[in-house]
């Protein structure tokens, strides 16, 4: 049999698998600024943590350095005491914003000329301006201005017209925290050479009542002379009583240091070893006792006083009475006999040196406005 042939068919190609062209590689660079906040992340955090960790410490506003003291010194009648006569003859123009002019008439004693006064106020929400001018042509201003409730600059100037005397130039910033208080000086400042004293404190509250802090003085009285000294400071006060807690608790304020009870104790450690503590106490609405401690421990010099006085807000009266280690006692009446009248007399015994001293004058307030336009207008929140 005849084999028949088939004509060869071309063989078919197998079909070959192709990848897809893979796309451009795409390189990632970070900016700057992600890269620095990606480093600073665990800063940030553990700041975060801290800051947190604190609000719950219920941690207040310590005050200011400058006020540590401030309730001993109005407790006692060293800062308000005065020797001859005296007048103070003051007049309101504007309640808000408070405008005031003041005469002070002081006769002469026994230490101190007779000399007189001239002073004006001007203060709304965010500025407070007080100057005032002698009989000899001194001139004083003080400057106050609000950035906010806790953030204020203060200018203070003297003008001397007297060749002999110095006039000064005093320029603060007061920054209030949460829980802490910042403060910075500068008196009489150069910016040629750098000369004029320089004062910076910091007040930290480490629990709800105790605060630490310190003052660092640098005085530059020429090139090549300057010198630095650190002081230390610590504030202690009374627990808060059950009422002020419940007045918190309900949204109402506190009655803070006008609540009886209360006491503040302060320190005050200067490098050459000084010494001074102060304690005050509100033993009731109306009675407050203060006690003043300055020691001086030094090589080649010891020496301590001690002051004890006491105030009685009356009705119509306050007064005032102190005593101290080297023989000096003190008092001082003040009688309201009405709100804008006042007749004040004290005096002062130095038993060691046999020498006294007494005082007497009068304080008179007058308004340009009716008790009516008075009561419509609200006092403004004055930057202090």
């Amino acid at each position: 049999m005849a084999s028949t042939s088939f004509p060869a068919q071309p063989s078919e190609k197998a079909p070959t698998l192709t990848s897809a062209p893979a796309p451009p590689e795409t390189v990632v660079t970070s900016s700057p600024l992600a890269a620095f906040a990606a480093a600073a992340s665990p800063f940030v955090n553990t700041y975060g943590r801290f800051a947190s960790w604190k609000a719950g410490l219920g941690l207040t506003n310590p005050g200011t350095t400058e006020n540590m003291q401030k309730e001993v010194k109005m407790t006692h009648a060293t800062n308000h005491i005065f020797d001859g006569a005296r007048a103070d003859l003051s007049k309101a123009l504007s309640f808000n914003p408070a405008f005031q002019v003041t005469h002070s008439f002081n006769l002469a004693s026994y230490n101190n000329p007779a000399t007189y006064n001239f002073g004006a106020v001007f203060a709304n929400g965010d500025l407070f301006m007080q100057g005032g001018s002698d009989h000899d042509g001194n001139v004083t201003g003080r400057l106050n201005r609000g950035w906010s409730s806790n953030n204020i600059t203060k200018v203070q100037m003297q003008i001397a017209n007297n060749p002999n005397a110095q006039s000064m130039l005093q320029l603060e910033q007061d920054y209030q925290g949460q829980d802490y208080s910042l403060n910075l000086k500068a008196i009489n400042p150069s910016p040629i050479d750098g000369t004029g004293i320089y004062v910076g404190s910091y007040l930290q509250s480490v629990t709800p009542r105790l605060a630490l802090g310190f003052e660092t003085v640098h005085q530059r009285v020429g090139p090549g002379m300057a010198e630095s000294m650190t002081s230390y400071l610590l504030r202690w006060t009374s627990p808060p009583s059950p009422v002020s807690s419940l007045s918190a608790a309900a949204g109402a304020p506190a009655p803070g240091s006008h609540e009886p009870g209360k006491w503040i104790a302060t320190a005050h450690l200067q490098a050459p070893g000084i010494l001074q503590a102060t304690y005050w106490q509100r033993l009731s609405e109306k009675v407050d006792v203060g006690a003043d401690l300055q020691m001086i421990i030094a090589p080649g010099r010891r020496d301590a006083i001690a002051t004890v006085g006491a105030k009685w807000d009356l009705r119509m009266s306050t007064m005032r009475a102190q005593v101290d280690s080297t023989g000096k006692v003190a008092a001082l009446l003040e009688q309201r006999f009405a709100p804008t009248f006042s007749f004040l007399v004290g005096g002062e015994i130095d038993h060691v040196k046999n020498q006294a001293k007494v005082g007497v004058g009068i304080m008179l307030e007058s308004s340009a406005m009716t008790e009516e336009m008075m009561a419509q207008q609200q006092p403004p929140s004055i930057p202090v």
